[in-house]
């Protein structure tokens, strides 16, 4: 019997990060040694602070159900995080707590979206989002972005693409994979908009140049997502958060009770540790990121890569390959395949990134190092 699948599910394409990672440990596995430059996960432990704070939750017996917005006192805490950061004053009531953002942009654009709703993303942008928009009935609209602006939307670009269904636009700074961040004018001037800003700031906290700016500060009518994954170095730990406004949260809080009920209860407590004792292990991963950030832009820059804009924040250099070749998957295959440097192709954030390599420096500088040296072996060998 031939099962059938759902339009709706094949609308969905695949993660070509996750896809070049796989094959990448195939070949780990039989025996080739590799590099991973292609996936956003930190390779810090977590600190030692929320290890300890998940161990007394488990001894304490935290494995129960929590609220369905998430404990109290971790969606406090995030109040007071963005009061003590950014000035601006939210209550509990506007946080919802999960596992990840993932789910969290799934149950916002299904709040927000009905069947043919537009909403503007940049291209290019995080692989994931034109699939959750579409998975929820909506229709992404692109906005082409260019290297000189960081890959970031100017207001004129957006005005330009509104019509009667546009239901917001999505931002991300720092952002996936330019690694640009948006000044406050920038944002100041997107916040003025007469449709609501989705703003993600997952990778805030990871900031090098420039000052770190909420949309929050420019406007209420913003929804922002964030977690403790890229800056605490808590990826497979799965919290993340939304922060909404109160017109919107009692729907977002029935789906979630519908259909994941609440984030993982010891696993909120480590949040809250995060943002009450790591302050300090933050900024010392920020430093280490900010050395690699410098050596990997000189290093490819000095194989021929073009390296357009130099990123603020994240872990991710955006690289122009298209003098080498204008196929993205198929030159990062072949590196992959000839050097064993996994790095990721253009084309999986937008055709606007299509003959582009992202490179996450989310490895120790030893590793950048020989990735660097195999790749220049690689491109005298191809007459680069």
């Amino acid at each position: 019997m031939q099962i059938p699948i759902s339009k709706r599910a094949k609308l969905v394409e695949p993660f070509l990060a996750m896809e070049l990672m796989e094959r990448a440990k195939e070949l780990e596995t039989a025996g080739q040694d590799v590099i991973y430059l292609c996936l956003g996960e930190p390779d810090f432990n977590t600190p030692a602070a929320i290890l300890a704070a998940t161990g007394q939750a488990l001894a304490e017996g935290a494995t129960s159900y929590t609220h369905s917005l998430g404990l109290l006192e971790l969606r406090q805490e995030i109040c007071r995080h963005y009061l003590n950061y950014y000035g601006v004053k939210i209550v509990p009531d506007q946080v919802i707590v999960s596992s990840g953002t993932s789910p969290l942009m799934l149950l916002l654009f299904s709040t927000l979206l009905d069947q043919g709703d537009e909403l503007i993303l940049t291209d290019p942008g995080y692989a994931c989002y034109p699939g959750f928009v579409k998975f929820s009935g909506g229709a992404p609209v692109l906005l082409k972005t260019a290297a000189k602006d960081g890959f970031q939307p100017k207001v004129d670009q957006v005005k330009a693409l509104m019509t009667e269904k546009t239901r917001g636009l999505l931002i991300n700074s720092p952002s996936n994979p330019a690694g640009s961040v948006l000044s406050g004018e920038e944002m100041q001037a997107l916040a003025q908009l007469p449709i609501p800003i989705i703003s993600d700031e997952i990778y805030h906290g990871l900031t090098y140049h420039g000052e770190e700016r909420c949309i929050l500060e420019f406007t209420e009518n913003a929804f922002v997502l964030g977690g403790f994954s890229k800056a605490y170095a808590m990826t497979g730990w799965r919290l993340g958060f939304l922060i909404s406004p109160l017109s919107c949260i009692r729907t977002l809080q029935t789906l979630h009770q519908n259909f994941l009920i609440c984030a993982n209860h010891f696993v909120q407590r480590g949040g809250i540790a995060a943002l009450q004792q790591c302050d300090d292990e933050v900024d010392a991963m920020r430093s280490v990121y900010d050395k690699r950030r410098i050596a990997l832009v000189a290093g490819l820059r000095e194989l021929g890569f073009g390296v357009h804009f130099e990123p603020q924040g994240a872990f991710y250099v955006l690289a122009d390959a298209r003098h080498i070749d204008g196929n993205s998957q198929r030159l990062a295959l072949d590196i992959l395949e000839k050097t064993g440097v996994a790095v990721t192709p253009g084309v999986d954030f937008g055709q606007g990134a299509e003959g582009f390599l992202r490179f996450s420096y989310t490895r120790p500088l030893t590793e950048i190092t020989v990735a660097l040296q195999r790749l220049g072996v690689y491109l005298r060998q191809r007459g680069h």
